[in-house]
């Protein structure tokens, strides 16, 4: 055996296990417990710097006690911290369904969850691998693996930051969109109006005219679904947006936008707003003005269920014949029309209530790229503008 000084750890090959044995004992100075740990190596040159990369660690406050705490366990201690500090109700459901793609037993307690029941500090990037393999073997499409993953890496970074964990195991992990897969889908112009055209002949002048105002201006469901008439002024033509209609353990709820920057007013197109001020104008045919305030765009005196838009778009999208459209993808359409379109990513970043622009462009940089190849400048043209127009 070869010892360092106090503190140091030590080194030996372990006879029974045929393996070089680098060891390090201390005591935890908050709870007074001598803690061990030991990792076997092939080789001794190897043990020596394992010892070493331990003793580094273990000054630095980054090698844990091991502990009996699983991912299940923390996983809901990291939801009802979420809850804690004020997330919005629907974010954190979101959070939780996703979660629970890679930990069943935050759903079902009995489900089988062989990451969910590892200790935390035992996860590697293979098992994180793993189990997003396995979601995608259960169908699930790439971006919903992508948001898995997402969730996984926020989860261990807040093990990190308590230092319950030396490193975050989902970072080394990578999910790639298959060539052609798109992480929202962006409806052509044509397909735009097939699905209008569906939605006039559908029975509900309503859910037809949230339908529009939607593809008009890119605003998220929740935000549509909360607005009252009294949010617009349709002499100046524009909307405020100021809160959201989610959904919560099954019923639904007003929240704050999902970012300060979501607190915004937005022009209404002409077209629009002529299709608004004639519905109005219905309204008080057999209401006062003060009453036409007070009522929801679609539900009347109470905003409508969440789910019921997602399964009137659904019926709309397939008696149009275009498939599967998401409601997310009605504000990918407008801001991929607004950009091929030159209207700045600035104001389109605005519109759709981002934090930043950098967001938007993260999202977007694709189509962007796409349309710069058309940007060049050609001395010729500029220099020589009477040659280039008789050749």
């Amino acid at each position: 055996m070869k010892r360092r000084g106090k503190g140091g750890g030590s080194v030996f090959y372990h006879e029974g296990k045929g393996k070089w044995v680098a060891q390090l004992t201390w005591v935890d100075p908050a709870t007074g417990r001598k803690v061990k740990r030991e990792k076997h190596c092939a080789t001794r040159r190897e043990a020596e710097q394992a010892l070493a990369d331990m003793v580094a660690a273990q000054a630095r406050g980054l090698l844990t006690d091991p502990s009996r705490l699983t991912v299940r366990d923390f996983a809901l201690e990291y939801l009802r911290r979420l809850e804690k500090e004020g997330l919005r109700p629907n974010s954190i459901r979101l959070a939780q369904e996703e979660l629970a793609h890679a930990l069943p037993s935050l759903k079902d307690p009995k489900a089988h969850d062989p990451l969910g029941r590892m200790r935390l500090q035992e996860v590697k990037p293979v098992h994180v691998r793993g189990v997003l393999d396995r979601v995608m073997e259960a169908g699930y499409a790439p971006r919903t693996v992508g948001r898995v993953l997402m969730r996984l890496k926020a989860l261990f970074r807040e093990a990190l930051r308590l230092e319950l964990v030396a490193r975050n195991p989902a970072e080394a992990v990578r999910v790639r969109l298959p060539k052609g897969e798109k992480a929202a889908r962006a409806l052509e112009p044509e397909e735009v109006a097939r699905l209008l055209e569906a939605a006039e002949a559908s029975r509900s002048k309503d859910m037809a005219l949230l339908l529009r105002l939607m593809l008009e201006t890119g605003l998220r469901r929740g935000e549509a679904l909360a607005l009252q008439w009294g949010d617009l002024d349709l002499e100046k033509g524009e909307v405020r947006v100021w809160r959201s209609w989610t959904k919560a353990g099954g019923k639904g709820a007003f929240s704050e936008p999902k970012t300060p920057t979501a607190k915004r007013v937005v022009p209404l197109p002409r077209g629009l707003l002529l299709r608004l001020q004639a519905r109005r104008e219905e309204l008080l045919e057999r209401l006062t003005l003060e009453e036409v305030a007070g009522l929801f765009l679609v539900g009347g005196d109470r905003p409508v269920d969440p789910d019921s838009f997602n399964h009137y778009l659904r019926r709309l999208a397939e008696r149009a014949g275009l498939g599967r459209v998401r409601v997310h993808d009605l504000r990918h359409t407008w801001a991929t029309l607004a950009l091929s379109r030159g209207i700045p990513l600035e104001v389109v970043s605005e519109r759709l209530g981002h934090a930043s622009p950098t967001i938007t462009l993260g999202v977007y940089r694709h189509l962007l790229e796409e349309e710069r190849r058309g940007y060049v400048l050609d001395l010729e043209d500029l220099l020589y503008p009477a040659t280039r127009a008789k050749a």
